[in-house]
């Protein structure tokens, strides 16, 4: 119960210091929050918190064929999710604030949920980094440790994202319409530098 109660507290750890680097993820989760509210903002992170443990629990149970699948196929995962990446940014640059506070509709927050898992999920060299803090970590562990493993990163990763959007969550309603629009201007270029990145890197 000790070794399990540990083991879970160093893979929360891990999952917050995966998730916490501010990237095209953290700018998507900023921006929902602001246009969108915090319900958004946090399950746009949680979507990157599930591919983190897809990830985790292909790297925590040595399941090794997939992984080397992922990696062989990494230059058309890449492409695909830099590809998006410049479309979100271009649509984020573009979008217009909307006058009052919008309500998110169920398709819409599933939406949300499904962009960023799916741009997590395209970046397979992510594999190799849960891979490589596993391997010292698992060293010698019991049989249900990897369970314990995967449960640890995705809610360290959930607790960030839900620290994060409830955080900014606090400024929003300070926010006029002509401060969403430039969050939304600099979102996009942002989101779409990180695009212009991803397809630069593979070649």
């Amino acid at each position: 119960m000790t070794e399990n109660l540990s083991l879970y507290l160093r893979a929360f750890i891990i999952g917050i210091s995966i998730a916490a680097p501010v990237g095209p993820i953290g700018v998507l989760c900023i921006r929902r929050t602001l246009s969108d509210g915090k319900l958004a903002g946090f399950l746009s992170g949680l979507g990157a918190a599930s591919a983190d443990m897809v990830y985790g629990a292909i790297a925590a149970f040595g399941l090794s064929a997939i992984s080397e699948a992922l990696v062989n196929n990494a230059f058309w995962m890449r492409l695909l999710g830099g590809g998006f990446l410049l479309y979100l940014g271009t649509k984020t640059f573009l979008e217009k604030p909307a006058e009052e506070a919008a309500k998110t509709k169920q398709g819409g927050v599933f939406n949300m949920y499904l962009s960023t898992f799916f741009l997590t999920i395209t970046n397979p060299m992510t594999i190799l980094s849960f891979a490589a803090i596993f391997a010292g970590t698992m060293a010698g562990l019991k049989v249900g440790s990897p369970l314990v493993m995967v449960a640890g990163v995705f809610s360290g990763s959930a607790a960030w994202w839900l620290l994060l959007s409830f955080g900014v969550g606090l400024f929003r309603e300070r926010l006029t319409s002509n401060h969403m629009a430039w969050i939304n201007r600099i979102s996009g270029v942002v989101i779409f530098a990180f695009g212009i990145y991803a397809l630069t890197g593979l070649f």
